[in-house]
């Protein structure tokens, strides 16, 4: 079986960043920095995840109970105008914004005796090793700086060197811009500094960064703000920073992480991290067959050809890795889940807060979490769901009078569930934890861990719990969801009246229909809570069915209203299709023709303009087993949505479109959503040869598959249970066995 050439799974440019867009991230989860690559100046822009501004609050609205049966009434009369305004005003959070993400700073490096020409420039991000470099020769003597950021180690890490004795001189500051204000930098005995501050609010966090130099030859000494090293071959720079969301004391704990950080080997740091690093990233082995070599090309140009028309299917393979690196980089077990922007974020007042959006963008960031075998990476989004559960307690008694608990479209650090901004289209949506709780059921069905399930069920049955004390019964005896809201969308009503606020909007249903059978599933599967399974199945029966509408599209909403805005980013009707499994070509052809016109009626409008939707049509399309169609939006989202650096440009950078794409591209080459395992469901014909290494299937299953001619000619299946594992795939005459824990099976 062909393996990719890891050797190639590399971003190089000729030059240094110009602008943050062009710079490459480094991260470990929790620590994160944009590297620019400057020459005799370098800017590192730092992150941290528990830097947001503020602390915790209850916004919940008391006025949202008292008038929810009048806004209901309204709406179900068509009353959409005096409906939205009284919704606006008691469903509203109090403030009505949550907590936003901030950076931690930038490690600004000035370098001495860099006055001559610049020769031989390379600016690298090495996706097989978790490692950044950047190299180049003035006067003679090469500098070479190797970057990463360390899991175990929880600091980053920067070496600096050049091929000259003592050619070496740099100087380091900490700086914050204008709002060094909130800050203060101190000296750490003769070789450290230590920058201190708060994250606003006078209960928010605090936080401290510690910088140590390690000098190989030469000296270090501190003047004012500044730590120089002077004649140096090389030095080691250690950077960690904490905040009071975990440390007690930051200070106290960077600096003696960075104390004992220094008495080891930079060799032996740098081998931890590479194995820890590599033993998540190398599971996955990606190689589509291409005519022509590219490597050699910066990344930046390879871009530019492919944006002009050029096929690359290394490039593809790049942008597919990168994708897996993120998430390593910004989603490691005790982190906080991937924010809008992964951690990577430079400014004070990010673009939507670079919040939780839990309406499609937080779920979208994990949908490669399994499929692409970094299951461990899920976790920090299992670990928000539980701190969700008790705010979202009192968010759904407060607001709703149900129990269980809920959340809206926004969370944050503090897990706040109450409704975010007062935005009519997106904020009173309570179906942002259901829809987060089938995370939790998909980890299950991968790993199948029978202990994770019994746990994960007290938290999807509390989610399912709120939804059926929220159900009301229509006047045609269904049961559905008021008030609520298709994200992002408006309708029309025949009176020519535009609305946003809705008696049960499609997706609703899909996501009940997806979390009920999960919870049902899972009690069957721990033998408990038979009556609860009666209850939800009953509901089942009872909420409204997808419905196709006049153009032969699924209905958006329950009445097959006008589309405001034909083309929207959102498309969230089709959840049923992608991430949910209600409509597949083999058990529901109509409703799967139906997404079909669906897709080609958002397109023909100008659908896809934003980078995370163009990833989930990539998805949409796979799912419907269309292989050139999901490779038009695969190089849609490359050619329209991807920065230099090879970030999703939404825009601006939102990290989103990274992870779907990548999820997107696994989508096309397997699937397993259907009793069957199927390898090539969409396989464009651009891919008519190459291999995959560790992809994981539902049932607890891991492939290595090749194909040539766009025919699979060999398939080994590991499987990590015992249970009957069935495969189909073009080339392949339909397999079927029982699969034993632990071994592997080869099929040709």
């Amino acid at each position: 079986m062909k393996v990719s050439n890891r050797n190639n799974h590399r971003m190089w440019y000729s030059k240094p960043a110009e602008v943050w867009n062009e710079a490459l991230p480094i991260g470990n989860g929790r620590l994160g920095a944009m590297i620019f690559g400057g020459i005799a100046e370098e800017r590192l822009q730092l992150n941290e995840d528990s830097m947001w501004y503020g602390g915790p609050r209850d916004r919940n609205n008391e006025d949202a109970l008292p008038n929810l049966p009048h806004i209901r009434k309204l709406i179900m009369e068509g009353k959409l105008r005096e409906a939205e305004e009284i919704a606006s005003m008691t469903m509203a959070g109090l403030p009505e914004a949550q907590r936003h993400y901030m950076p931690l700073g930038e490690l600004q490096l000035s370098f001495g005796n860099h006055d001559g020409p610049i020769e031989d420039y390379v600016r690298e991000l090495d996706l097989d090793r978790g490692i950044s470099r950047v190299s180049y020769r003035v006067s003679g003597i090469c500098y070479t700086r190797e970057l990463f950021a360390s899991h175990p180690d929880q600091a980053i890490f920067i070496r600096i060197s050049a091929d000259k004795k003592s050619a070496l001189s740099v100087k380091a500051r900490f700086n914050r811009h204008k709002w060094r204000y909130l800050e203060k930098t101190k000296k750490w005995e003769q070789s450290g500094l230590i920058m201190l501050g708060e994250c606003g609010g006078k209960d928010g966090s605090s936080f401290a960064t510690v910088l140590k130099a390690i000098p190989t030859d030469g000296a270090c000494r501190l003047l004012g703000e500044y730590l120089l090293v002077e004649d140096a071959s090389s030095v080691t720079l250690m950077l960690a920073a904490e905040t009071t969301f975990r440390q007690k004391d930051p200070e106290l704990y960077t600096k003696r992480r960075v104390e004992e950080l220094s008495q080891t080997a930079y060799d032996t740091l740098l081998a931890r991290h590479t194995s820890d690093y590599g033993e998540l990233y190398n599971r996955v082995a990606l190689n589509l067959i291409q005519k022509i070599d590219r490597h050699d090309l910066p990344t930046d140009e390879r871009l530019k050809q492919f944006q002009q028309g050029e096929e690359d299917p290394g490039l593809i393979e790049t942008y597919f890795q990168f994708g897996r690196y993120l998430l390593i980089s910004s989603s490691r077990p005790g982190s906080l889940p991937a924010n809008l922007q992964g951690i990577w974020n430079d400014s004070f007042t990010p673009p939507w807060d670079s919040k939780f959006t839990i309406n499609i963008n937080t779920q979208m960031n994990y949908w490669l979490a399994e499929n692409c075998n970094l299951a461990e990476c899920h976790e920090p989004l299992f670990d928000l769901i539980e701190r969700m559960r008790e705010p979202g307690r009192i968010t759904a008694r407060t607001m709703y009078d149900c129990r269980g608990f809920t959340a809206h479209h926004n969370t944050d650090i503090w897990a706040d569930t109450a409704p975010q901004d007062t935005y009519l289209p997106a904020s009173f949506w309570p179906l942002g934890a259901a829809w987060l709780c089938l995370h939790l059921w998909e980890h299950y069905r991968y790993s199948q861990n029978r202990i994770f399930l019994e746990k994960a069920y007290e938290t999807m049955k509390e989610s399912a719990q709120f939804l059926l004390d929220y159900l009301i019964e229509d006047a045609e005896g269904r049961l559905i969801t008021c008030p609520s809201v298709s994200p992002e969308n408006s309708y029309k009503l025949p009176n020519g009246e535009i609305g946003v606020l809705c008696a049960g909007a499609s997706m609703d249903f899909q996501i009940i229909e997806a979390l009920f059978t999960a919870c049902i599933r899972s009690a069957e599967l721990i033998g408990r809570d038979s009556s609860f399974r009666e209850e939800l199945a009953a509901v089942l029966e009872r909420i409204p069915k997808p419905q196709i509408g006049r153009s032969g599209q699924i209905q958006e909403w329950m009445e097959d209203y006008e589309e405001v805005e034909p083309g929207h980013r959102h498309i969230s009707h089709l959840f049923g299709l992608y991430p949910g499994e209600s409509f597949t070509p083999e058990h529901t052809p109509e409703l799967a023709k139906a997404a079909r016109t669906t897709l080609e009626l958002r397109l023909k409008n100008g659908g896809g303009h934003t980078g995370w939707s163009r990833a989930w049509i990539i998805h949409f399309w796979a799912r419907l087993q269309d292989g050139q169609k999901a490779y038009e939006n695969v190089r849609a989202l490359l050619e329209h949505s991807t920065l230099p650096n090879l970030f999703d440009n939404h825009p601006p950078f939102q990290i989103d479109g990274n992870f779907g794409g990548s999820s997107g591209i696994a989508e096309i080459l397997m699937q397993s959503h259907t009793e069957v395992i199927r390898l090539l469901p969409a396989l464009p014909d651009t891919w008519y040869e190459g291999s995959v290494q560790g992809l994981r299937a539902r049932g607890g299953y891991t492939l290595d598959f090749s194909w040539m001619m766009g025919r699979v000619i060999e398939v080994t299946v590991k499987s990590a249970i015992d249970g009957l594992c069935q495969l189909e795939g073009p080339g392949l005459e339909p397999i079927s066995f029982h699969a034993e824990a632990g071994r592997s099976y080869t099929f040709t």
